[in-house]
């Protein structure tokens, strides 16, 4: 774990590991740049301020855990894994190739740093709610965050994981919604409603903060107050923008699966000042 570390420092931080997201995905071809740009700030603050972790030491067994629930933001998680030094910042450049340690979905048997294999989206909170059970069964220290997309909580079994977690009073655990509005088919509102999604998150009985998802500052304090929460699991509603960082993909729906082309990828990289 690196510690606690600046805004200033974390927000050019996120602009480099912007930079190397939209790379790794116009250089593969495909992939889903607008969920992996609103999750990169929730991802950083976990990794530099928040989590217990140890690049040199991936299964290290008192270890945070983290689950990325949606795991086509993949080139978020694998950005940042770069950055903290768990994997070469060269392989993302080998994304979704065949062979390659970094497929289009987390893959925990490839992957230094990747705890599950995810992608299966409604999957995340089930497993992470497993994994806290467990850890708390061993008196191991350990905390599990659980990412989860909006859209992906249209899926049943995260409500069925939504009961289970309180009701087995699992304060280890802090699910976070990346809340920007978007999902494949448009807005979630218009799919299918979630709203008021922080009410029903109280029905189930956790613990709800909704707060900015950009925010490094607001998200550590969130992260703190889950941390402190007893007898009760967490969720984390925070509030982002599907392709946050690049002007032309901001709340942009067609974006969620598509890769920029060279040109696009010049113009954001100069936004980002990369």
């Amino acid at each position: 774990m690196g510690g606690e570390i600046g805004t200033p420092e974390l927000q050019a931080i996120s602009r480099r590991v912007r930079a190397d997201i939209l790379r790794a995905i116009t250089e593969a071809g495909s992939g889903h740049p607008g969920g992996s740009l609103s999750a990169t700030d929730i991802l950083l603050t976990l990794y530099h301020r928040v989590m217990r972790h140890d690049p040199t030491d991936p299964r290290w067994p008192d270890r945070d855990r983290l689950i990325l629930s949606k795991g086509h933001a993949a080139p978020a998680l694998y950005a940042v894994l770069a950055e903290q030094g768990y994997i070469q910042r060269d392989a993302l450049s080998h994304l979704r190739e065949y062979g390659s340690i970094l497929q289009g979905h987390p893959d925990a048997t490839r992957t230094p740093g990747v705890e599950v294999s995810s992608g299966s989206l409604g999957n995340g909170l089930s497993i992470a709610s497993g994994l806290a059970a467990a850890l708390r069964l061993d008196g191991r220290p350990s905390r599990v965050y659980a990412l989860l997309g909006d859209g992906e909580c249209d899926e049943g079994l995260v409500w069925e994981a939504a009961m289970f977690a309180p009701h087995h009073r699992l304060d280890n655990l802090c699910a976070i919604v990346d809340r920007n509005g978007l999902q494949i088919d448009g807005p979630t509102e218009k799919v299918c409603a979630l709203e008021p999604i922080v009410d029903k998150w109280r029905a189930y009985n956790w613990n709800v903060i909704c707060t900015g998802g950009h925010d490094y500052d607001a998200l550590t304090a969130a992260f703190e107050e889950a941390r402190g929460t007893r007898g009760k699991p967490t969720v984390i509603v925070a509030e982002t923008v599907k392709g946050k960082g690049v002007s032309f993909m901001e709340n942009v729906v067609g974006f969620h699966g598509k890769a920029a082309t060279r040109q696009e990828l010049e113009i954001a990289l100069k936004e980002l000042g990369q």
